[in-house]
């Protein structure tokens, strides 16, 4: 909802809800349950869209493959079947670039490197699964599928987009908790920031947060500007960086942390009325 809420977005918001869903087990197969080993072995067999690469992985990442590899052959039948368009490349260059960013997390985490803030955010657009998404809801909505729009979304990202991950990165990392970070996560830009300058937590929060203020300025007045984005596609991408800042209000992580007040908000939405 979210993303897209218009009824004629139907089969997008049930595309972005499983990508969402598989997208979260994956990241955590990358930061908490595979040894380096596995994690190669798998980023290897995604790379290689074999399913008898399949053969080499521990039983559960042969799970996580199948459900990759069917979750990606089953949208690129329905497209193709309805748009007469094929987008199975694109849908697995997404994954594969998205693997490689998590590989690098794993490989900085393994070996104790801590890299500066400008390398973490170089790697960290992509892993926030930005690009993964907007690719997946862009190919779901769009009719007829637009090649300069797919460009800008994939392989060479317009500045606008470019930004807009950027914020949805930093509103992450706001709101990280620190649990996450001690089971096995990466440092984040807080963390980064940290290190590499000597300054306090409370400081590093703050220039996150004043970097977060200036990307937004930057997307306000490209938005008005001429793109070649359609108004549709960067409503999109507003929409789910505009979603970055409820999941993590206030520094919360309303995403990993089930506490929280997250399943009260669809509910809400959905189902009680708006007081007048």
């Amino acid at each position: 909802m979210g993303v897209v809420f218009e009824p004629r977005f139907k089969y997008c918001r049930g595309i972005v809800t499983k990508l969402i869903a598989v997208i979260t087990v994956i990241d955590d197969v990358y930061d908490v349950y595979g040894t380096m080993s596995e994690l190669e072995l798998f980023t290897d067999a995604v790379d290689r869209w074999d399913i008898k690469a399949m053969n080499q992985l521990p039983d559960y990442m042969k799970i996580c493959f199948l459900v990759v590899f069917n979750f990606v052959n089953e949208m690129t039948y329905e497209i193709l079947k309805e748009k007469d368009y094929d987008v199975g490349m694109n849908l697995k260059n997404s994954w594969v670039r998205l693997l490689q960013a998590y590989m690098m997390e794993a490989k900085w985490f393994h070996s104790g490197q801590k890299p500066t803030l400008e390398e973490y955010m170089k790697n960290a657009r992509t892993t926030i699964a930005g690009p993964i998404v907007a690719v997946h809801s862009y190919l779901a909505a769009a009719n007829p599928v637009i090649e300069k729009e797919l460009e800008c979304l994939e392989t060479n990202p317009a500045d606008v987009i470019y930004w807009l991950f950027m914020v949805f990165r930093l509103q992450d990392d706001l709101g990280t908790s620190s649990d996450e970070i001690k089971r096995g996560d990466v440092p984040k830009a807080i963390q980064c920031y940290m290190h590499e300058t000597g300054a306090s937590e409370e400081v590093s929060r703050e220039h996150i947060n004043e970097m977060n203020r200036q990307l937004w300025k930057r997307v306000n007045a490209y938005i008005r500007a001429e793109t070649p984005l359609s108004e549709t596609t960067i409503e999109m991408m507003l929409n789910l960086v505009r979603m970055s800042h409820c999941i993590y209000l206030h520094g919360a992580d309303r995403h990993g942390i089930e506490e929280f007040e997250s399943k009260d908000l669809p509910h809400s939405l959905l189902f009680e009325p708006i007081p007048l």
